[in-house]
C-alpha cells in the first residue's frame, strides 16, 4: 500500500536556496514543488489544482523582488481556502517582521540560516495541523485580477 506523501510548495527567489531546500525536503520524504517568484508560485498552485494534488504546506521566503513574501501571505487566502500552513524562512530577523508574518497567517517563523533539524521540525509541526487545502473557483480568482499582477 502506498504511503501518503505530503506535498510542500517552496517559494524563494534564491535558486541555490531553493535547490537545497528541495533536496533536504525530498530526502525527508516530502513531495516538493518549487517557485522562485509569486508568478511561478501561482503556476504551481494552478498545476496542483489541475492535477488534483493538495499542497499540504508552504515554505516561504519574505525578501523577494516584485512581490514579497508578505504579498504572498496576503494573497494565499484568496486562492486557497483554507490556505495550507505556512513556514516563513527568511533572513529578516526583526521581531516586527516575525509578528507581521504571524499576524498574516504564518504558522512558524525561521531565520536563515537555519538547521535541517529546525526546518524539518517546523514542517512536521505545521503538517500536524492537518489542513488539506481546498481550492476556490479559479474563474473568480482570474476575475479578481490576480493573474494580471507583475
Amino acid at each position: 500500500m502506498a504511503r501518503f506523501k505530503p506535498t510542500l510548495l517552496v517559494i524563494d527567489d534564491d535558486l541555490d536556496t531553493l535547490e537545497l531546500l528541495k533536496i533536504e525536503l525530498e530526502s525527508a520524504g516530502y513531495g516538493v514543488l518549487t517557485a522562485d517568484s509569486w508568478n511561478e508560485a501561482r503556476n504551481r498552485i494552478q498545476y496542483a489544482f489541475d492535477s488534483k494534488l493538495a499542497i499540504n504546506g508552504i515554505v516561504l521566503d519574505l525578501m523577494m523582488p516584485v512581490h514579497s513574501g508578505f504579498d504572498v501571505l496576503r494573497s494565499l487566502p484568496v486562492m486557497m481556502d483554507p490556505a495550507p500552513p505556512v513556514i516563513v524562512l527568511s533572513a529578516l530577523t526583526s521581531l516586527d517582521d516575525n509578528i507581521k508574518a504571524r499576524e498574516m497567517g504564518a504558522m512558524k517563523y525561521l531565520t536563515k540560516p537555519t538547521s535541517r533539524k529546525a526546518l524539518l521540525d517546523a514542517v512536521r509541526e505545521a503538517l500536524k495541523v492537518g489542513i488539506k487545502s481546498t481550492w476556490r473557483d479559479l474563474k473568480n480568482w482570474r476575475k479578481e485580477g490576480w493573474e494580471q499582477e507583475g
